[in-house]
């Protein structure tokens, strides 16, 4: 039984800390943006979130989708209240430079399982051309038996590695664009291909890997990945893990400059300009009918104060907007918005 919470009298000028004060502390030094990170091969995207977590000094951190530990790319991480639009990128559309090997078949369907030979010959170059449009545009995708998905309250790689039957059941899966790089025929038993890979949230490469090779009467596995773009967020401009802990040397306000607007990549959310007294309003979570009017319909809506920073996600509730993720204080002089992409 837990112990019942002893209280005593506040003396008198104690100060009272709210909620409010309790989250303000919790973010550290401020730090409220989106750190695009180039993830390498070998740590997990918990582990890269760990180490920003550590490096920033600030404990709300998040990632925006999470990559296997033996692919790369790029991995979105949200620090402070940049955490609260995480949900709004969950459905970005990803894509990936995707290495495939044919001629066996994996566990785990990429390259850390266990690997069986596929009977009959491996397919040429012109078989694996002629398959791609087959897997091309919205199919239907069994997830990997080795995944996180949650099966009666366990995880589908825990019940896998205990050596039970994993069935789970076809998903709806966009693919974009599946275009063919570059082959490696050097062994004719195994040979290689490289793919684009363009596609919706949710999709697993690896099985499409697995039934690439399934549509040629064969077999094939996931060798490598290296996610390209996640949404806004692009490899090219993604920073390195030792370039964050370079930033961070001297201190964790060093991984400021490297941090972008809170509203990155929300380009579908149309901006709606408050004046002081709505912003105030807005931070004390009430519905505000801005002045500027209301422009197009819209799931919802970047609420700006007047120097342009950040001052709320919202959605339209007739001619009023409701505040739906706040980024002021209703407490603090000037609300203490965050910033905010240029429109």
């Amino acid at each position: 039984m837990r112990p019942a919470r002893m209280s005593w009298p506040r003396p008198p000028g104690w100060p009272r800390r709210s909620t409010a004060d309790v989250a303000r502390q919790s973010l550290g030094p401020g730090f409220d943006g989106i750190l695009v990170v180039a993830k390498p091969p070998g740590p997990t995207s918990h582990d890269v979130v760990a180490l920003v977590r550590r490096l920033a000094a600030t404990k709300r951190v998040g990632h925006g989708g999470t990559l296997d530990p033996f692919a790369a790319g790029v991995l979105p991480v949200f620090l402070g209240r940049a955490t609260r639009v995480v949900e709004f990128h969950m459905r970005d559309r990803k894509t990936y430079r995707a290495t495939v090997c044919f001629g066996a078949s994996s566990t785990t369907d990429d390259l850390e399982g266990e690997q069986t030979p596929a009977a009959g010959p491996a397919p040429t170059r012109d078989d694996v051309e002629g398959a791609l449009p087959g897997l091309t545009g919205t199919i239907r995708q069994r997830p990997p038996a080795y995944s996180a998905i949650k099966l009666e309250g366990r995880r589908a790689y825990a019940i896998a590695r205990a050596g039970e039957t994993v069935e789970l059941a076809e998903r709806e899966v966009t693919i974009h664009r599946l275009e063919l790089v570059s082959w490696d025929g050097s062994d004719p038993d195994r040979p290689v291909a490289v793919l684009d890979v363009d596609c919706s949230a949710g999709t697993y490469i690896r099985a499409l890997a697995r039934d690439l090779g399934a549509s040629m009467g064969g077999a094939a596995y996931l060798g490598a990945l290296t996610r390209t773009a996640s949404g806004p967020f692009r490899l090219d401009d993604a920073i390195t893990l030792d370039d964050v802990r370079a930033a961070a040397a001297g201190g964790p306000s060093g991984l400021v400059p490297l941090l972008r607007p809170v509203d990155t990549g929300l380009d579908a959310f149309p901006v709606v300009r408050l004046t002081a007294a709505e912003v105030m309003s807005v931070a004390r979570g009430q519905f505000v009918r801005p002045s500027a009017g209301i422009p197009e319909q819209a799931e919802r809506y970047r609420l700006v104060g007047p120097g342009n920073d950040l001052v709320a996600i919202a959605a339209a509730r007739g001619d009023r907007l409701a505040p739906d993720k706040v980024f002021v204080d209703a407490g603090t002089a000037g609300g203490e918005p965050a910033r905010t992409a240029a429109p």
